[in-house]
């Protein structure tokens, strides 16, 4: 019997962990974002307190939780564990009904989804390396020490990207070392970044055949350059859905609310 008027879904992913709220009808009440850390069973917890407090409701009024992510099967009081392709394709679905695409990009891997009728039809994923994921990038600001939030911005002023002739992250940073003792402009050398993760992302999509409208997803949805040069390998642009970051979250509250 499920007693409650609220649904939650938890994305716990490997960099930040993602919660949504919804009522009976589907609206989304509230969203949180917090680190992952080391202990996804506790960032997990933290988080729907976090978006139930935004709500102005207590875990009580909660009916279903369904989580997602790296970390599904770490979320304490789940009702079920969903995969990430299913809770984003959902998400997505619900954002953007027209979709015949999603990217997401995450902290430690990359997918291509291909929609049909807002239903899955067929995915590929990068689960296997860091190259072009969130992590990737991670990397990469560190040894330009440019800050993570403005990555994208300052690639966006490059008029001549590099370009990194490896995509395995430990030979891509000393690739990116080598281009700064040759006096390479760091917004050349985050545009050729960006440019290598696109280009692997492109890549998947590719062997599903994603065509347009396509969404992207994830938290490298928030890295502007990404966007533009993604939308430049696939030859058509990516669209980012009202919540790109929280999208499997909402997914997954949305198919918690799909049990009752």
């Amino acid at each position: 019997m499920i007693v409650g008027d609220l649904f939650a879904g938890v994305d716990a992913g490997s960099a930040t962990t993602k919660a949504v709220v919804v009522d009976g009808a589907g609206t989304v009440l509230a969203n949180a974002v917090l680190p992952s850390g080391a202990r996804l069973a506790e960032s997990s917890a933290r988080v729907l307190e976090e978006a139930l407090a935004r709500a102005g409701a207590h875990r009580g009024r909660v009916a279903a939780v369904v989580s997602t992510g790296y970390g599904r099967e770490m979320v304490e009081g789940r009702t079920r564990a969903v995969t990430e392709i299913t809770c984003h394709a959902r998400g997505v679905q619900a954002m953007m009904p027209e979709a015949r695409g999603v990217i997401d990009i995450g902290g430690q891997d990359s997918k291509a989804i291909a929609l049909e009728n807002g239903a899955v039809r067929r995915f590929e994923m990068n689960d296997k390396c860091a190259a072009g994921t969130g992590r990737f990038l991670e990397v990469m600001a560190r040894t330009l020490e440019v800050p993570l939030d403005g990555f994208g911005p300052l690639a966006l002023e490059s008029t001549e990207p590099a370009r990194l002739s490896n995509t395995c992250t430990v030979f891509a940073e000393s690739e990116v070392i080598s281009l700064l003792a040759q006096g390479r402009a760091p917004a050349d050398i985050l545009a050729g970044v960006c440019r290598a993760v696109a280009g692997r992302a492109a890549a998947l999509a590719a062997r599903v055949r994603l065509s347009q409208p396509c969404a992207m997803t994830g938290g490298v949805a928030l890295n502007a350059g990404v966007v533009r040069y993604l939308g430049e390998a696939l030859g058509f642009p990516v669209v980012l859905p009202a919540m790109p970051q929280t999208a499997g979250a909402l997914g997954a509250a949305l198919i918690a609310r799909d049990l009752a």
